[in-house]
C-alpha cells in the first residue's frame, strides 16, 4: 500500500476519532426547560447565593437613595451634614413629644384617672356595668354582679361630675366622697363598699340578697339630687 493511500485513510480515522471525543466533550444544545433548569441550578449554588444583597443591603440602599433625591430648589442636592441634622433633630422632636406627652394610646385612655375604679382599668360606662352586673346575677354569679353593680355606682356619679375617681380611691374612700353630695344615701353607700370589699378582696360567698340590696342602692344613687355645695368643694 503506498504512502498516498495510507495517509487518507488515517486523516479519515483521526477526523472521526476527534469528532466523537468532541462530542463527548460538548453536550448537545438544550431546548427551553432544559436550559432553565441548569440556569436556575447553578444560580442556587453557594457563591451566587452569597453575592445576593440582603434585606439591609436593601433598605440602606433605599435609605441613600432617598437622601439623594433630596434637592433645594435649584435643583442643587442638600449637603451631607445637613440632611443629618434635619434627621437628628427629627428624633429629637419625637422622643421629646413622646417624653412629654406619652404614647396617644395610653395616654388617652390608660392614664386618664376617670378610667381607673378601685385599682383597676376599666373604661364601661354606668349603663354599660349594670348590664353587665344583670347578666351575671341572671347566671347566678353574684359575685361579679356585686363587683359591677358597685362599680356602676361609682362610674355613674363619675358621669355626673359629683364624684372624682383617682387611681389610689378605695371603695370606701369613694363610698365617703359620694356621701358628701348624697347625704342621704350615705349608710348605705358605706354598707355597699363592705360588701364590695368582703366579695371582691376577701373571696366571701356572695349571695342574691347583697346583690338586690346593692342593685337598690345603685338605682336610688342614680335618681338622688345632688348637694351642689358639697359637690363643688
Amino acid at each position: 500500500m503506498s504512502v498516498a493511500t495510507i495517509l487518507p485513510a488515517i486523516s479519515a480515522a483521526g477526523s472521526g476519532w476527534f469528532a466523537r471525543a468532541v462530542s463527548r466533550d460538548i453536550p448537545v444544545e438544550p431546548d427551553s426547560d432544559e436550559a432553565t433548569s441548569w440556569i436556575l441550578n447553578e444560580l442556587s449554588k453557594a457563591p451566587y447565593q452569597a453575592a445576593k444583597p440582603t434585606l439591609f443591603d436593601r433598605v440602606s440602599k433605599a435609605f441613600t437613595d432617598w437622601l439623594d433625591s433630596l434637592t433645594i430648589g435649584d435643583g442643587t442636592a442638600l449637603p451631607a451634614f445637613v440632611l443629618v441634622l434635619l434627621i437628628a433633630l427629627a428624633t429629637i422632636a419625637i422622643v421629646a413629644a413622646i417624653v412629654v406627652y406619652g404614647i396617644p394610646r395610653l395616654n388617652r385612655k390608660s392614664r386618664r384617672p376617670e378610667n381607673i375604679l378601685f385599682g383597676e382599668a376599666d373604661y364601661r360606662t354606668a349603663a354599660q356595668l349594670r348590664e353587665a352586673a344583670e347578666k351575671s346575677a341572671a347566671r347566678d354569679d353574684f359575685a361579679s354582679a356585686i363587683a359591677d353593680m358597685f362599680r356602676a355606682i361609682a362610674r355613674g356619679l363619675s358621669e355626673r361630675t359629683l364624684v372624682t375617681m383617682t387611681p389610689g380611691t378605695t371603695a370606701h374612700g369613694f363610698a365617703v366622697r359620694a356621701a358628701r353630695v348624697l347625704p342621704e344615701c350615705g349608710a348605705e353607700l358605706a354598707e355597699s363598699a363592705d360588701t364590695f370589699d368582703l366579695v371582691r378582696y376577701m373571696r366571701k360567698p356572695a349571695t342574691r340578697t347583697q346583690y338586690e340590696q346593692l342593685r337598690a342602692v345603685e338605682s336610688r344613687t342614680r335618681a338622688a339630687k345632688p348637694n351642689l355645695v358639697e359637690a363643688e368643694r
